[in-house]
């Protein structure tokens, strides 16, 4: 049975479960949810997720939100190996970590300065913007002499983190100061559907920055 899963074309978080349920072979059901619309927070989307955001899973009756938990859920159930999301306790921690650095500090800062675009038509708090500069300095250094985000292979941490590298270079972010970025972002072109999912996300997102940008 196809797993229901509700999105948001362009959503980096969204791309990011895309990108895992290529690598899985996994039967995704596509439901698109329009934020314009308000279809996030419509009463039968609320039972599903009542934090109202997006994406978010149905499978088989059990409903899942947020992008990093959803990524350690399916490969759990459905990997057909532990390479993408390791049972070794401090392999499984660093990929953790990075997932947590996603979501904690590169994301939420790339959100909190470009997002305020599509509602003002200007950026955030400059604040935000140095906090994600540093979140680059941070993310160069765990990329240091190594191929992937989190150890020897690629794991559900580089699936998340392109998702947001990508999408943050769709709003001009100058990455040119990051080599280890610059490189890892070439390693990652390799993936299977990335640019179906992350190359079009990409310019969605692009698109809509310049519609709205003042």
């Amino acid at each position: 049975m196809p797993i229901d899963f509700y999105f948001c074309v362009g959503s980096p978080p969204c791309n990011s479960v895309r990108l895992l349920a290529k690598a899985l072979k996994l039967d995704l059901n596509m439901k698109t949810i329009s934020i314009p619309k308000q279809e996030h927070m419509t009463p039968a989307y609320l039972k599903i997720n009542p934090l109202h955001t997006i994406p978010a899973i149905s499978d088989d009756g059990f409903t899942l939100a947020e992008s990093r938990a959803i990524l350690s859920y399916l490969v759990e159930k459905y990997g057909k190996d532990d390479s993408l999301y390791p049972k070794d306790p401090k392999k499984r921690a660093v990929v953790n970590q990075r997932l947590y650095f996603d979501i904690s500090t590169l994301y939420s800062n790339f959100a909190a300065y470009y997002f305020s675009v599509f509602v003002t038509g200007k950026f955030g708090a400059e604040s935000h913007l140095t906090k994600l500069q540093e979140a680059y300095q941070v993310l160069d250094k765990y990329l240091d002499g190594q191929n992937w985000a989190a150890g020897d292979n690629l794991t559900i941490a580089d699936m998340s983190l392109i998702s947001s590298v990508t999408a943050m270079q769709a709003f001009d972010f100058d990455v040119s100061k990051y080599p280890n970025v610059i490189k890892w972002c070439e390693n990652m072109k390799k993936l299977a559907g990335y640019d179906e999912i992350i190359v079009e996300g990409s310019e969605i997102i692009k698109n809509f920055y310049k519609s709205n940008k003042k």
